[in-house]
């Protein structure tokens, strides 16, 4: 069986979730690759301490350069906040591995299109992080929108809310201050998840009306005061896209403050035949419409119907480690060529219209105008 090596740049929060998911990678049922996690490079030595107890690890560095120089490092996962990514995306593409990127894929739309670029002339294998739409719910509204049984679509909802935010003395963090997060402020952190299903359905919007908010402004530093807290908190932005050359209405909206909200990621498709909603704050349940005599909602419990089946019986739920994993899962099949059919992780080229949309908000907030996006 081939065996691929992982390295991980970022020891944090992502790149364990990543370890955890390679450390079980045993219970993928006939998945044709061994892939084991090699090396990991942190700037804090304090985080280092934990991947000690992995057995396949023979390299813990502080030294990126010396993860991109070792031979036994096929792929490298970079989980780094949002001002660096351009920077080590384009030292792992210069370095000749394949990428495993965290998004929003670069701080702006001009680091994801030169990312992008970097991309096309190393030839190398690159995928972005967006491992909700691999909830068993995310998959069968794909199935749902695909099979043409909601017939012509009325609107698309999309969504990821937090209510992280609420607490006004959290902390403040990287992911609240535009220089380290980008002037998207929360559409980087949360919009790709958003993104990931209607853009690979072909729907990328051809124009944004955008409202975006920022309510929590001071936060504790930590050190007994206060820090400005300068992004966007909740982003809400009413799309137009087109199906089968018809305009159709799509909300996405990415929240950190949304009371109750403690990771709700959702996606809503109505069709003058059926429709299709779900939603991970009740990571079980998948509502269906039918237009019949009478037009009913139909509730159905998923269970682990998951694309690379596991040992994990059909009739148990997952939870985001699962969906973690079929998401690297994914990757991998991709890169070796048996993805065959199955939802894939976002495409550079998503990305990159992900950060136009992003934008294109930016731009419409600011004249309080509906922007055309190109």
């Amino acid at each position: 069986m081939k065996t691929i090596n992982v390295g991980i740049i970022g020891g944090g929060l992502m790149g364990k979730e990543v370890a955890s998911a390679l450390g079980r990678w045993f219970v993928l049922n006939d998945y044709p690759l061994k892939v084991v996690l090699t090396a990991v490079c942190d700037i804090n030595e304090e985080a280092l301490k934990w991947y000690e107890q992995i057995p396949t690890i023979d390299l813990l560095t502080t030294d990126y350069k010396a993860l991109l120089d070792a031979p036994n490092v096929d792929v490298v996962y970079v989980a780094l906040p949002h001002h660096l990514h351009e920077e080590y995306y384009l030292k792992v593409l210069e370095a000749g591995k394949d990428l495993f990127a965290e998004k929003p894929f670069g701080i702006n739309l001009e680091a994801a299109e030169i990312i992008k670029n970097k991309i096309d002339e190393s030839g190398s294998f690159v995928r972005c992080s967006s491992e909700m739409p691999f909830f068993p719910g995310g998959q069968r509204v794909i199935k749902e929108i695909l099979s043409g049984r909601l017939g012509k679509i009325i609107e698309v909802k999309a969504g990821f809310c937090h209510s992280s935010d609420m607490d006004p003395l959290k902390p403040i963090n990287w992911k609240r201050q535009s220089r380290f997060c980008g002037d998207i402020g929360v559409m980087g952190d949360l919009g790709m998840h958003v993104m990931h299903i209607p853009l690979r359905m072909g729907w990328k919007p051809s124009r944004v009306y955008a409202q975006l908010q920022k309510i929590v402004t001071k936060r504790p530093d930590g050190k007994g005061g206060w820090s400005e807290c300068d992004t966007w908190n909740n982003a809400h932005l009413s799309s137009t896209i087109s199906i089968e050359g018809e305009d159709v209405p799509m909300i996405l909206e990415m929240k950190r403050l949304a009371p109750g909200e403690t990771n709700s990621w959702y996606i809503e498709v109505l069709g003058t035949e059926g429709g299709v909603r779900y939603s991970t704050k009740d990571t079980k349940v998948f509502w269906k419409f039918s237009r019949e005599k009478e037009q009913v909602w139909k509730r159905l419990d998923l269970g682990f119907q998951v694309p690379f089946t596991t040992i994990t019986g059909g009739i148990f739920e997952p939870g985001f480690p699962d969906c973690f994993m079929q998401m690297l899962a994914a990757y991998f099949a991709e890169r070796e060529g048996f993805l065959d059919g199955r939802l894939g992780c976002v495409t550079p080229e998503e990305a990159v219209m992900s950060h136009q949309v992003f934008a294109a908000a930016l731009a419409s907030h600011e004249t309080k105008s509906a922007v055309v996006i190109p």
